[in-house]
């Protein structure tokens, strides 16, 4: 057997710790079932290509037996894992949201090749395995620029991290730049703080681009406007400062993708003074010599 998808069912319990004898097994789909539990070891010891536990109820760590695997496609999210983000995990589409995964993002993004390295080779290999009589597609169900949408002949087209709606702090590391070839990041409603690393901008494919609901500080920096593909961008809620970088992609997003920050420009209607700082902050604060304090963003 080389593909089983029992997806969409009602299938409950444990997922049984039997794998050892299924080492043909390439694709595994699980996903939206009511399965409980932790993810049995003996799924490492089979060479899965897609491993697939979207909406299901299951916890516990992720185990590392997973690392022997070959997966270009894992999809863990809307399920109850906990612990921390391991650093050999992922490749082609990661997708960890809504869990309680904690602890601060691996540094060592290098490791995620099909991310990190530009190919001369057509991603169309990993859109479908071929069995004897039948064609499987590799499909997903991945929230891409705000929507949430299934995704199967053009999946090979689509490299995407999702660690949104979990528990993740730290700072986003600098060595997420190396990740050339991610056209989404979604690290939404995490407790990430520092500063948007300028390293971002070496992703020149990048398509969507959401960091909101954060604790990110500093400006948003200028190199983010080198991102020419960039159509979807989202840094609500969070504590970012200064004036939005000029460029027509950053313009030309709406309100919504900067408000709860305390940013000036355009496209907002709330000006910035020649210092930065948004003019109905400037004229609030103090005047006087002795004091330079801005109590509005001590606040």
């Amino acid at each position: 057997m080389e593909v089983l998808y029992i997806d969409k069912n009602l299938i409950s319990g444990e997922i049984p710790d039997c794998w050892n004898h299924c080492q043909n097994l390439g694709l595994l789909n699980l996903g939206s079932n009511s399965l409980t539990g932790k993810i049995p070891p003996s799924l490492g010891h089979i060479n899965l290509s897609m491993l697939n536990l979207w909406n299901n109820s299951m916890f516990g760590a992720l185990p590392s037996t997973l690392q022997n695997s070959s997966l270009i496609m894992l999809d863990f999210s809307e399920n109850h894992f906990n612990g921390s983000v391991p650093e050999w995990i992922g490749d082609k589409h990661l997708d960890l949201a809504h869990n309680n995964i904690s602890g601060t993002i691996p540094k060592c993004f290098s490791n995620l090749t099909a991310m990190a390295i530009r190919s001369k080779q057509s991603n169309y290999i990993y859109e479908w395995v071929s069995t004897r009589t039948t064609l499987f597609y590799l499909s997903a169900l991945l929230v891409l620029k705000g929507l949430e949408d299934e995704y199967s002949a053009t999946l090979g087209l689509v490299t995407n991290m999702d660690l949104s709606t979990n528990s993740l702090t730290g700072e986003i590391p600098k060595e997420i730049g190396s990740l050339i070839e991610l056209r989404s990041l979604n690290l939404s409603a995490n407790l990430l703080a520092g500063n948007i690393p300028n390293e971002i901008d070496n992703m020149e494919l990048m398509e969507s681009l959401d960091l909101s609901m954060n604790r990110l500080n500093g400006e948003i920096p200028p190199s983010i406007s080198n991102l020419n593909f960039l159509n979807h961008f989202n840094v609500s809620y969070n504590n970012l400062t200064g004036q939005i970088p000029i460029s027509t992609q950053l313009q030309s997003f709406e309100n919504f993708s900067y408000m709860g920050n305390h940013v000036c420009g355009p496209p907002l209607i709330k000006s910035c003074n020649t210092k930065g700082i948004p003019t109905d902050v400037a004229n609030n604060g103090s005047s006087s010599e002795g004091s330079k304090v801005n109590w509005f963003y001590v606040a």
